[in-house]
């Protein structure tokens, strides 16, 4: 079977970075964020430095994660903080990440800041 591979792989029938291109962009689109994606991936047998590369350098991710918001929520944004926490506990089960929710949401980046008034 491994030759067969092989060939397939010289002939460009098979691709696991067109594979890999395709896979993120549908699945981005399907409103799940980079860590769900990677997820997917290893279960598919596609992991390592490959992956984390192409995952870094997708550029749509605070959109998706927007579109997935506002196709869950409403085009409202939260009001309170309440809500802020529901839709962020909702955008990590899809698989964004910490720094791109909070960014999304409004929440405050700065959380390490050491400024005192």
């Amino acid at each position: 079977m491994l030759p067969l591979l092989d060939a397939l792989r010289d002939e460009k029938l098979i691709d696991d970075r067109r594979y890999l291109e395709n896979f993120v962009a549908y699945h981005a689109a399907r409103g799940q964020g980079p860590l769900r994606i990677r997820l997917d991936l290893r279960r598919h047998g596609l992991q390592g430095p490959e992956v984390q590369e192409y995952l870094d350098s997708y550029s749509d991710w605070i959109v998706q994660l927007q579109k997935a918001r506002v196709k869950k929520f409403g085009a409202t944004p939260a009001k309170n903080y309440a809500d802020r926490q529901l839709q962020a506990r909702f955008l990590g089960y899809r698989g964004f990440t910490s720094a791109q929710i909070r960014m999304a949401l409004g929440f405050d980046v700065e959380l390490d800041s050491d400024e005192e008034t």
